[in-house]
């Protein structure tokens, strides 16, 4: 168990995470940008740091300022919420190359969840139900006729 996460987003999301850190016993420490230096997220957190102006790309996607705010207040780790980074794998990475643990899925993952192609893969070797459809890189027009016959009309191209 963590003694202190990050929480790297804001709003509702933010308020969850934290209440549910106090039932654990985990301290928390909020990031806010300027347009929220008073938001409930900032408040039910134990500590908080400023991590850039009022634009989200100003602030709450900027990584590192997120990552320096976790290491300067002693977090061990660092739950991204849902949007801004917690999709982004370039920041899970960055967060274990900084010795913090990313909570959520790890960078492989993201990366492989991102690429629907992929993930379809994936999805189909783990044996997971999926809607039917056609996987392939073959375009060819009478492949294509085929599986849609197969699949069922209407398709979805």
């Amino acid at each position: 168990m963590f003694k202190k996460i990050l929480i790297a987003n804001r709003g509702e999301i933010a308020c969850r995470v934290a209440a549910t850190a106090r039932r654990l016993g985990v301290k928390t420490v909020a990031v806010y940008s300027d347009a929220d230096a008073h938001a409930k997220h900032v408040m039910a957190c134990d500590e908080a740091v400023h991590v850039g102006a009022s634009a989200p790309k100003e602030s709450y996607l900027q990584w590192q300022r997120i990552i320096d705010a976790a290491k300067a207040t002693g977090a061990e780790a660092i739950h991204p919420g849902y949007g801004f980074l917690s999709e982004n794998e370039d920041f899970a990475k960055a967060c274990a190359d900084a010795g913090l643990v990313f909570i959520g899925p790890p960078a492989s993952a993201i990366q492989a969840m991102g690429l629907k192609a992929e993930s379809k893969r994936l999805m189909e070797a783990a044996q997971v139900p999926l809607v039917p459809g056609y996987h392939g890189a073959d375009q060819n027009p009478e492949l294509l006729q085929r599986e849609a016959d197969r699949i069922g009309y209407p398709v979805l191209i």
